[in-house]
């Protein structure tokens, strides 16, 4: 499964879909992300930190969180073949740069052969932009 950060946050940090999500990834052995990934759930745990006065001992936890996960994690590392694909998908999809970069990201994983292939996002444009691609969505409905 191609795992975008919005969808890792939530195993990172209490929120709606963290039950689910947390099914989820229990039944993947090898969850693929992109290379930014990292750093945009850091980001998110930083700002739940300073907005929603979180603890040091929950940004401890949630940083521990991110560390296992990221273990088990493989990574699709920035290439040329990575931003071409990326610039394809903002002439065709109603994507940010980022975003753009993540579905590539995971057209690149599965070859270019996403029927099967699972993409777990909670971001509604570019769950419409992975299914018109091709891939299966998890959450199936937001």
């Amino acid at each position: 499964m191609f795992w975008d950060s919005s969808a890792i946050v939530p195993l990172l940090v209490p929120e709606v879909r963290s039950e689910t999500l947390t099914q989820q990834i229990a039944s993947d052995t090898e969850p693929v992300i992109w290379w930014t990934t990292p750093l945009e759930c850091q980001s998110a745990i930083q700002r739940r930190h300073r907005e929603l006065a979180f603890t040091t001992n929950e940004l401890a936890a949630s940083n521990e969180r991110l560390r296992q996960f990221l273990q088990h994690a493989d990574t699709v590392s920035p290439t040329d073949e990575v931003r071409r694909r990326a610039a394809r998908l903002l002439a065709v999809h109603p994507l940010r740069a980022a975003d753009a970069l993540q579905l590539a990201s995971a057209l690149l994983w599965c070859e270019e052969q996403p029927n099967g292939e699972v993409f777990v996002s909670l971001d509604a444009r570019l769950r419409d932009a992975a299914a018109r691609e091709g891939f299966t969505l998890i959450p199936a409905e937001l």
